[in-house]
């Protein structure tokens, strides 16, 4: 027992002797296979010493390369003590028989040994636990070293990953993003350093690197690899692009953009030369050039960083095009014949002009005209002018028509504003030529000069112009005899429909159409009250139509819609109404309603009402209609409490009350918008008393317990009759005669049947203090 002595001394003594334990007459298996354990850094780890409570458990940790435990904690469950120095390994802590390890160190890298001691079968044990801790450490963020920050295309670079720490190993990964491309993984690159040998300028752009290992990974932060190249021999465009066999041309005044390319880093610097003369600086020279702009440019790259430079010239010659990008092509009418004329000014060299139709034309140089007798020519005819230039690649083209409309001139007049003046116009458009029109009075006598396509004659209004003739006539080269077309100047003329009958809610439609009038009138329509109808006002609404003005009425109703319309027509030259009758005809009457049935609710918040109807007539729906009498702003007015009901429906429930105001309520009859005599007007009376059933249950209730009671008291008197002397007497002799009586009294009395209470020979004081009890019962029913 000399081991649990030990229990009983210091624990401090115990860490310095670890071992001794092992020999004061305990048994153990210290062969057992030790446990692999991995932990982080930082983090926790927990040593569990065996799967049964110990009284004794100490912990010891030989570090690699070592063969000296050092002693770290000890418990003997009801104490623990941890060794001063243990904290090299983190913090240590005892749980149970398990060694914690928080905020892992790398010194606790290494072997724990743990040893048991416990009592079976009288004798003391050891289990021994064996751990092989390995303390992992994360990589901190690696970071991009380059050999050269900025080579010259052709030298050599190394980069480099480099990571401070982390356990082994560490798997390494590059990717490259280049400044305009998508960001690529370098394949096969896996090593913490890789080297760019020759570096060309396809490796310029970000580096990232990234490293892991069993516990993290972590990339680096971006890393510019700036390599220096150029310039390359500068590449001459231009914008827009057109080729000689020198170089380029343009058209004169035309905005040129020459732009000069040499890949070089940093960018190149760019001077411009035109005949040894510099004329600009920048990768693009821009200009509107002249024909004295023509000339060798020569542009200069010079990359300052290696200082180097290249140059590239090439030819510009300016070409002066004719001011119209294509000839243009018209028609003169003469007398019997037709001109055609081709004209395309200007440019350098001047332009060639072609005729062609119906056989080649004349050929000239600007200008070109052909003269044709109209006999000659049919409807559709056409000619084409071509034209030439040395600037241009193709040929420029102008086409023309001859060709008459199928149709004749067109007439109308307009009134300005204020009704002043008349304007007569005429149109006859299309054709090419295009028509002369002139207007020319009733006597073919001409009202002004003539014009082409439409002709527009004003005449100051006047009464006098009622009745008065008006033509237009047109003349075409290829149409023969000459179209026309005429008016006839006339007040406005009416036709309205017949009077108009419509049922109260419904919708009308009132017509109004114009049958005469020059120039156009314009119509209106005036109410009941000779107002102008304005639309989206009353329910009117208005729908021009060509020459009709439709007057549509909804909802009508009688007192706002009933009565006599008029439609009236206005122009310069006079006026003139019609009037037309609208009735608005009620629905008959429904038949009349009484109240059947109201009753409060449930607290006096709603009301059940049932109605019946009385007497024929069509009804479409049911109003109800309340009324508080409490005082205040709305007492004595009807509201409605219910509306849009189904003629069907005989029953409602109304809800929202208050229980503290007394209501009134009365039922309506619908036909449409028609409503009928309202009922006789009734208060909800409250709802008859409903507590019967629980006043029977309660006395129910009541006579059960009384009866049971009764039962106990009479069998507790029957077993002890010195305690009521008198009930005793009464009751024993009972039994002792009459057993069965006994027991059919007991029965009678559950079922409430009163017995005879005299018994042969029993004498006359007996039977007076034997005297029946009243018994009252009260029963209380809640409702």
């Amino acid at each position: 027992m000399a081991g649990w002595r030990v229990l009983r001394r210091p624990l401090g003594l115990l860490l310095l002797t670890p071992l001794c334990l092992l020999h004061l007459g305990a048994s153990g298996q210290p062969g057992e296979e030790p446990a692999s354990i991995q932990g982080v850094r930082g983090n926790s780890v927990e040593l569990a010493c065996g799967s049964q409570q110990a009284p004794l458990v100490v912990f010891s940790f030989i570090p690699l390369g070592s063969l000296i435990p050092q002693p770290v904690a000890v418990t003997n469950g009801a104490e623990s003590k941890v060794e001063a120095g243990a904290s090299a390994l983190g913090a240590v802590s005892l749980r149970n028989s398990s060694l914690v390890l928080g905020a892992l160190q790398e010194g606790a890298h290494g072997h724990f040994l743990c040893q048991a001691l416990y009592e079976a079968g009288g004798q003391l044990h050891t289990t021994y636990s064996y751990f092989n801790l390995a303390v992992l450490v994360p990589i901190l963020k690696p970071q991009v070293q380059l050999s050269e920050p900025s080579p010259v295309e052709g030298a050599s670079v190394v980069a480099t990953c480099a990571v401070r720490e982390g356990t082994e190993p560490v798997i390494f990964a590059w990717q490259h993003q280049a400044p305009r491309g998508p960001e690529e993984t370098l394949v096969g690159v896996t090593e913490q350093l890789f080297q760019l040998d020759p570096v060309n300028r396809t490796h310029l752009g970000w580096y990232v690197c990234s490293a892991h290992n069993a516990v993290n990974q972590l990339s680096s932060d971006e890393a510019f690899l700036d390599v220096i190249y150029g310039p390359d021999e500068a590449v001459i465009t231009m914008e827009p692009l057109r080729f000689t066999e020198e170089g380029f041309w343009a058209s004169e005044k035309e905005e040129v953009t020459l732009s000069c390319l040499a890949a070089s880093n940093p960018c190149s610097y760019y001077v411009w030369f035109r005949e040894h003369t510099q004329v600009h600086t920048g990768p693009t020279y821009t200009n509107q050039p002249s024909r004295a702009h023509t000339g060798r440019y020569t542009c200069l790259a010079h990359n300052s960083r290696l200082d180097i430079r290249t140059q590239t010239a090439v030819q510009l010659t300016i070409y002066v095009n004719p001011p119209e990008g294509q000839p243009s092509c018209a028609v003169h009418p003469n007398f019997g014949a037709v001109t055609l004329v081709c004209t395309w000014p200007g440019g350098l060299p001047t332009a060639q002009l072609q005729w062609e139709g119906q056989g080649a034309g004349p050929a000239a140089l600007s200008n070109g005209t052909w003269s044709l007798a109209t006999t000659q020519l049919a409807n559709s005819s056409g000619f084409t002018c071509t034209g030439q230039h040395p600037a241009l690649a193709h040929l420029a083209l102008c086409r023309i028509t001859l060709w008459e409309h199928p149709q004749s001139p067109t007439c109308w007049t307009t009134a300005t504003t204020g009704d002043q003046f008349i304007m007569l116009s005429c149109e006859w458009p299309g054709g090419e030529p295009p028509a002369l029109l002139s207007w020319l009075d009733g006597q073919q006598q001409p009202l002004g000069g003539s014009s082409s396509s439409l002709a527009v004659h004003v005449l100051q209004a006047q009464e006098g112009l009622a009745g008065r003739e008006f033509i237009c006539r047109g003349t075409h080269p290829l149409r023969a005899p000459d179209p026309h077309c005429w008016l006839q100047l006339e007040a406005p003329q009416l036709a309205v429909a017949e009077p108009v009958s419509v049922l109260e809610g419904g919708e009308a439609w009132l017509g109004c159409a114009l049958l005469g009038g020059m120039p156009p009138a314009q119509l209106l329509w005036l109410g009941p009250q000779r107002l102008r109808v304005e639309p989206g006002t009353s329910g009117f609404m208005l729908y021009p139509e060509s020459t009709q003005l439709r007057l549509g009425i909804q909802g009508a109703d009688p007192a706002h819609h009933s009565g006599t319309y008029q439609c009236v027509a206005h122009n310069t030259l006079g006026s003139s109404s019609q009037s037309v009758l609208l009735e608005v005809l009620r629905y008959p009457a429904p038949p009349n309603v009484t109240i059947s049935h109201l009753t409060y609710g449930r607290r006096r918040r709603e009301v059940q009402l049932q109605w019946a109807i009385r007497g024929p007539g069509n009804l479409t729906g049911f109003l109800v209609q309340r009324k508080a009498s409490v005082p205040g702003p709305g007492a004595g007015a009807w509201e409605t409490a219910a509306g849009d009901i189904e003629p069907e429906s005989r029953t409602r429930r109304l809800g929202g009350l208050d229980p503290g105001v007394l209501y009134a309520f009365r039922v309506l009859a619908l036909n449409h918008h028609t409503t009928g005599h309202p009922s006789e007007v009734k208060i909800p009376a409250d709802p008859p008393f409903s507590a019967y059933r629980a006043v029977l249950g309660a006395a129910g209730t009541g006579m059960v317990v009384a009866m049971v009671a009764s039962l106990l008291v009479f069998q507790y008197v029957a077993r002890h009759p010195e305690t009521f002397p008198c009930l005793g007497r009464l009751l024993v002799p009972m039994e002792q005669s009459y057993p069965h009586r006994g027991s059919m009294e007991g029965l009678e009395a559950q079922a409430g049947i009163e017995t005879p209470s005299t018994i042969p020979g029993s004498d006359p004081a007996q039977e007076s203090m034997d005297a029946p009890v009243n018994v009252t019962i009260t029963v209380t029913a809640t409702p």
